[in-house]
């Protein structure tokens, strides 16, 4: 009788550490998803009680010139000083303002709740990790997150000026005025945030292919010259045709894919 109590016991861990079925997989995944996106849309309803500043004080803030980034320049050096040209903001429909406040609204939810999304992500693959790594995926959490408030700050401070000045101060003609519409000014400013806060994670996104075994250090060494090239091409493509905010984006992501050159040379060298 003693000897089946044990048997019994021993037996029980056994079943609960069974492997999960895909069902199993895609139903936890699931709930993962919906706590990820009840987070951001929390951050979200927050943000709308706040519309007002945060249009005020967040989102037509670079167009302004007392805007941090024009007064910084302009303390180092007249050469270097410049200013946004007046923007006017019109409205074409009529559920423009309520529609683009509710977008505005949802890209504040998931950058404030990103720490949270990410650690959702985290905790669906943490079962599939050893032991070693558990203690890098908990460093993970926080270098992600602060990679991606890194890279849309970077967007926000640096890129989002010179482009609005760039692209409000050029004409084709003196019977052309530079009115844009409210959508068209938060979708040039979304796009040079959020794209930018992305990618800055490359290092992590390096760190996983290596896990995963597609790719290594030999690779990305190899197609250094290549992979220059396709950074700045992207950094054109989320960019206005303006070659300084393309440098100011397209290095600091270089540089990215420098550190994920060490990263991935690590995760090989713990593989063997």
């Amino acid at each position: 009788m003693l000897k089946f109590l044990k048997a019994k016991k021993k037996a029980e861990p056994e079943n609960e550490a069974r492997e999960m079925g895909f069902l199993d997989h895609l139903e936890e995944l699931r709930w993962h998803i919906i706590r990820a996106m009840s987070a951001i849309l929390i951050f979200a309803i927050v943000a709308l009680i706040f519309q007002k500043w945060i249009f005020q004080n967040v989102i037509f803030a670079p167009k302004q010139k007392e805007f941090l980034t024009y007064r910084l320049f302009c303390a180092l050096s007249e050469r270097t000083c410049f200013y946004p040209p007046e923007l006017p903001l019109i409205t074409r429909e009529l559920g423009e303002q309520f529609f683009i406040g509710i977008q505005v609204c949802l890209y504040m939810g998931f950058i404030a709740a990103f720490p949270y999304v990410f650690y959702e992500f985290w905790k669906f693959i943490k079962p599939g990790l050893y032991e070693h790594e558990l203690k890098i995926a908990n460093r993970l959490i926080f270098v992600t997150s602060f990679l991606f408030i890194l890279g849309v700050c970077f967007g926000y401070f640096l890129i989002a000026p010179f482009a609005i000045t760039w692209l409000g101060s050029y004409d084709v003609g003196s019977d052309a005025i530079n009115s844009p519409t409210l959508a068209s000014y938060v979708n040039y400013l979304t796009m040079f945030t959020l794209p930018t806060g992305l990618a800055f994670e490359l290092p992590i996104v390096a760190y996983f292919l290596a896990r995963i075994g597609l790719i290594g250090p030999d690779i990305m060494k190899k197609y250094r010259r290549e992979a220059f090239l396709v950074i700045f091409i992207i950094a054109a493509i989320i960019t206005p045709p303006d070659a300084i905010t393309q440098i100011l984006i397209g290095i600091p992501v270089y540089m990215l894919y420098e550190v994920s050159i060490q990263i991935v040379s690590r995760v090989s060298q713990a593989k063997t």
